[in-house]
């Protein structure tokens, strides 16, 4: 299963487990299994690197589980439920971008202080007149 540049994940080591499920079906529902639940263990896959592994377990845990349960198949379920695994497992595996730290502009700064400047003369204006 490819998830990204480089990274490809066996299907053998995707653990997937199926169970009745609670969605759409009616009475079909209560006698198959279309439940699909797909279980990757980060934590002990071969397949990815020290550093892959890492940053996913630093951002998904040691454990990656996906479920579908949104059609009557089970082969379509267990597409979906690997399609989700699967972008999840890539967007754990994306490298952030440092972020810099940034001031607002002068002009920024000046339109900021004019906008508040206009919104407390309105509501001076609301004021009961002063007695004087």
């Amino acid at each position: 299963m490819p998830v990204a540049r480089g990274v490809k994940v066996p299907l053998s080591e995707v653990e997937l487990r199926v169970s009745r499920s609670s969605g759409p079906g009616g009475q079909h529902a209560n006698v198959t299994a279309s439940r699909v639940e797909a279980v990757f263990d980060v934590a002990h896959s071969p397949s990815l690197s020290d550093e892959q592994r890492r940053r996913v377990m630093a951002r998904v845990g040691p454990r990656l589980t996906a479920v579908a349960q949104d059609t009557r198949s089970q082969m379509r379920n267990r597409e979906l439920a690997l399609e989700r695994l699967r972008s999840r497992l890539a967007a754990a595996l994306t490298v952030q971008r440092p972020r810099h730290a940034t001031k607002p502009t002068a002009s920024a700064r000046a339109k900021r202080l004019d906008s508040k400047r206009r919104r407390g003369d309105i509501k001076r204006a609301r004021r009961r007149p002063d007695d004087d």
